[in-house]
């Protein structure tokens, strides 16, 4: 009897060793996966000359490493775009284009390379821009009409203000969780050469509702905006894509002090738009 009873105890103690020791592995094993970033993002960017574009970038450059924490991925920055080749790229699932595109031929070529091939792309305000004659001139057809199918900037509102945004498209993953209407942080907002409406690649997400006119304060009549159609979220059905035309902050310039007095991020609802969205391009497959 004593000698069973001894061999029950070993019995006991084996059997919740092994539970201790399956139980650890396990835990370990979900640790590790959830170390694991879903998906690695790669933004670029320039953040020189216009200081609100800096603002902005260096509000993204803090936001997005904060926001890749609770959501499991991973974001890099870069300023260097040299580093837009096709053996950079194939290390991340989406790219950003924080503020500006990229010039040089080659960069062009692999950029639009990695879409073609599936890649996800995320640009904001000024990446969208061109304009001749400018530093920044519609030399890209690709790119400015094809891709985001927005053709050159034409005029823009002044200065930047928040506006009431509405979803034109609830049903897209970016925006499903979205209100119906909702108010944007400020901006500068901008109107474009192409009317989108008109291209059946592009799916138009959100666009100025009528409840913000007059938008903008001017000081120029033509900066302030009191009626017509304005896309400044939408997507090509043929890549992986969300262009949002956000990103440019309000800065104190009549003071000369350059302080930042407004924040691309202060909109909860703008915020999750923006992360629906990135989280869409991080798991989606090309469409």
């Amino acid at each position: 009897m004593i000698i069973c009873k001894k061999i029950n105890r070993q019995l006991s103690f084996s059997i919740l060793l092994g539970l201790l020791f399956w139980c650890f592995n396990f835990d370990s094993i979900a640790q590790a996966k959830r170390k694991t970033p879903a998906f690695k993002i790669i933004a670029f960017f320039t953040a020189r000359v216009e200081q609100a574009h800096i603002s902005f970038v260096d509000e993204a450059n803090s936001w997005f490493p904060a926001t890749a924490k609770k959501y499991n991925f991973k974001y890099d920055t870069t300023s260097n775009w040299n580093n837009l080749n096709t053996e950079f790229l194939a290390r991340y699932q989406v790219v950003i284009f924080l503020d500006t595109r990229p010039d040089d031929a080659k960069q062009r070529a692999a950029f639009q390379k990695y879409m073609e091939q599936g890649g996800g792309w995320m640009g904001f305000h000024f990446s969208g821009f061109a304009l001749t004659p400018s530093d920044f001139p519609q030399n890209w057809d690709w790119y400015h009409n094809q891709f985001l199918g927005s053709g050159s900037y034409a005029s823009n509102t002044w200065r930047p203000t928040s506006a009431i945004l509405r979803v034109e498209n609830s049903t897209h993953p970016a925006t499903k969780n979205l209100p119906h209407i909702f108010s944007s942080a400020p901006n500068e907002w901008y109107r474009w050469e192409n009317d989108l409406r008109t291209n059946r690649d592009i799916s138009i997400l959100l666009s100025i509702d009528s409840t913000s006119f007059p938008l903008g304060t001017g000081p120029k009549p033509s900066e302030i905006w009191h009626s017509g159609y304005y896309p400044v979220v939408w997507t090509n059905k043929k890549y992986k894509m969300i262009y949002f035309n956000m990103g440019h902050n309000d800065i104190d310039f009549e003071n000369k002090t350059n302080k930042t007095l407004s924040s691309t991020f202060s909109s909860a609802v703008q915020n999750k738009l923006i992360i629906d969205g990135l989280l869409w391009l991080g798991s989606s497959r090309k469409p």
